[in-house]
């Protein structure tokens, strides 16, 4: 017998349909004798009607009403995945983030979990109830609820598996795991068995949108072991793959990995601008004048370049930030152009990120030169590169995106 977490998305709880689809994935593995605690987000498209609703009733509305109307969604799941798992014979009940409690900060519409208390839970699974949860959402210090942010359902499913301390996670979507790079682009993309919190947490963090960032960070800090599956398969087909692990991709510690390639995977982020300084004053203290506003608003950088000119006076810094904040990013830039004291701005938005990721680039030289070396053979200028131990990224013109992306799950030997 083993405690689960599963998690399903909006495209899996989509019309009544597939939630009963969903129950039989439930009560399949409550008749295998596990203990299971259910997260479910939203019916596919709700959330982004009621996003829409609070936009039309006020622009700028109050941030904890907007909170109280998108938590309703997953509200509306819960009750109808429990009702459906009822009618089957399966011992259910829903619950909402704030009876659990999932407590959380006070930022409205993109909190963060800062505790939640696992034995309300652990005593209804110990008892054979099976617990189904509202994701995305918790209760906030002042007592109302609050939204974790779009994707927060992943979140919501990792923390609660670690605080009943869960054997694993199942997080149930409309693929069936996580691929070497998307299919989409590249036909012969294949599916990884396992992969590292690390290449994962990158991967997602660069462009693949089959979890939430946060989710695998809160993966990877508790050492969830999660499972990325498919919810379309048939729940009475076999679920188990020639190992005893069901059938998708385990993210895991690194120790698990039998063998590790040099080059796991390649990701792509087409949401990205690039902004650059020109002519600013090379002077001590410019940096933190030019990226110390921008994170006060709370607006990420990524890729950053300085070039010293000639006399050595001045500056020109070139950064990325999400192209949803682009215009923002630049009136922060103005507003506080006295102190930075640069010329002028200018910025693109069709760019985008290409990223190499694997573990075992830390073991292997040579991997960045085969990258530069593959984009350059197919006339691809780079425009900013980043890296770390386990990732590179180039920042590329958007009409090369798919080109690069072949091009590099090629040369790295992904092709299946």
């Amino acid at each position: 017998m083993a405690r689960l977490v599963l998690k399903f998305g909006g495209t899996s709880v989509a019309d009544l349909d597939r939630i009963r689809n969903v129950a039989r994935h439930v009560k399949r593995e409550v008749e295998a004798g596990h203990q299971v605690a259910v997260v479910v987000s939203a019916m596919a498209g709700q959330t982004n009607k009621l996003v829409e609703f609070c936009r039309e009733a006020a622009p700028l509305h109050d941030a904890r009403e907007y909170d109280a109307v998108v938590a309703s969604g997953e509200q509306v799941t819960s009750g109808l995945l429990a009702i459906v798992l009822q009618e089957m014979g399966v011992n259910a009940r829903s619950w909402q983030g704030w009876q659990v409690p999932i407590k959380t900060d006070e930022n409205h519409g993109a909190a963060r979990i800062r505790e939640i208390d696992g034995s309300f839970l652990t005593e209804r699974l110990e008892q054979g109830q099976v617990a189904v949860l509202a994701g995305f959402q918790g209760i906030s210090p002042d007592n109302r609820i609050a939204t974790l942010g779009r994707g927060g359902s992943d979140t919501s499913a990792v923390a609660i598996a670690a605080a009943v301390k869960a054997d694993r996670c199942d997080i149930y979507t409309d693929v069936d795991g996580v691929y070497t790079t998307d299919p989409r682009i590249v036909p012969r993309a294949q599916r990884l068995e396992r992969v590292s919190f690390e290449e994962m947490l990158e991967m997602a963090s660069l462009g693949a949108k089959v979890l939430q960032v946060r989710s695998v960070e809160m993966a990877m800090v508790h050492n969830v072991r999660t499972f990325v599956r498919s919810s379309f398969d048939d729940p009475d087909a076999p679920q188990a793959g020639e190992d005893g692990l069901p059938i998708g991709t385990l993210i895991c510690d690194e120790e698990e990995l039998v063998e590790q390639q040099v080059v796991t995977g390649i990701a792509y982020a087409k949401d990205e601008a690039q902004i650059s300084l020109r002519d600013v004053a090379d002077k001590p203290g410019v940096a933190e004048s030019v990226f110390g506003p921008l994170a006060d608003s709370h607006i990420n950088v990524d890729m950053i370049v300085q070039n010293i000119s000639p006399d050595g006076k001045t500056t020109d810094i070139t950064f990325t930030v999400p192209e949803g904040d682009f215009e923002r990013a630049k009136k922060v830039l103005h507003d506080n152009r006295e102190d930075i004291g640069f010329q002028n701005v200018e910025g693109a938005t069709d760019v985008v990120k290409v990223s190499v990721i694997g573990i075992g680039m830390r073991s292997h030289a040579g991997v960045a030169a085969q990258c530069f070396r593959g984009l350059a053979s197919k006339g691809i200028n780079i425009r900013a590169i980043t890296t770390s131990e386990i990732k590179i990224s180039v920042l590329i013109d958007s009409a090369y995106a798919e080109l690069a992306v072949r091009t590099l799950h090629s040369l790295y030997g992904l092709d299946g």
